[in-house]
């Protein structure tokens, strides 16, 4: 059985950061950027609003 919060308070790497950009820049939605690197979306969104970066609204 897997745990929910798997990466519960683990730091962003490098890798992560460059791909949470690419996405945001691409206007991918915050459920798929979510998906993409397996953390939570308020996780996206805190680290979004650090790097100043606009998350794509659902549509």
């Amino acid at each position: 059985m897997t745990k929910p919060f798997e990466r519960h308070r683990q730091a962003w790497t490098t890798d992560e950061i460059q791909k949470l950009h690419a996405l945001a820049t691409k206007g991918v939605s915050l459920k798929a950027i979510s998906k993409s690197l397996t953390r939570t979306e308020d996780s996206i969104k805190a680290r979004a609003k650090l790097d100043k970066l606009k998350i794509a609204k659902k549509r």
